[in-house]
């Protein structure tokens, strides 16, 4: 399911450190001043992680500025964030970080037509640095051969 994405920002580290293997697009419950800078751009995915606790899932880290025009009722930069997913995909999630010592993470953040803003999570397992190198080749193969094609 592809859903239209007027203005996304991504977790550009996720794949390289990271093997990601499912992929899920969840609400993200935000309060007045964290969707205006969500929209000015001032998102950072750096150390941001999931967990799950008492059949919620939150993301913790994803650092969305203050809102430069934000009063008395401007956000905390930093808070731990409720994701809203359905029961099974919760249920899920949860049973496939226990079972094999996955980790969830936050993939992208996107603005949909609607004017919401979704998170994009994605299951994950860490690389070795061998598997790291060997994305570095793939990916200069890949971009070699563009370059080919060109001329």
């Amino acid at each position: 399911m592809e859903h239209q994405r007027i203005r996304e920002f991504k977790n550009k580290k996720a794949s390289y450190q990271y093997e990601l293997t499912e992929h899920f697009v969840a609400g993200i419950q935000l309060r007045g001043t964290e969707i205006k800078s969500i929209r000015n751009g001032k998102v950072s995915f750096t150390d941001a992680y999931c967990v799950v606790e008492n059949e919620e899932i939150y993301v913790r880290g994803l650092h969305i500025s203050e809102y430069r025009f934000g009063t008395i009722y401007n956000h905390e930069p930093k808070r731990q964030r409720k994701l809203l997913l359905n029961r099974q995909e919760i249920r899920k999630i949860h049973k496939r970080v226990k079972e094999r010592g996955n980790t969830v993470i936050p993939v992208a953040l996107f603005i949909n037509e609607k004017g919401l803003a979704k998170l994009e999570i994605s299951l994950a397992q860490g690389k070795r640095l061998h598997d790291k190198r060997e994305g570095i080749k793939e990916k200069d193969m890949k971009r070699d051969m563009e370059r080919i094609r060109k001329f």
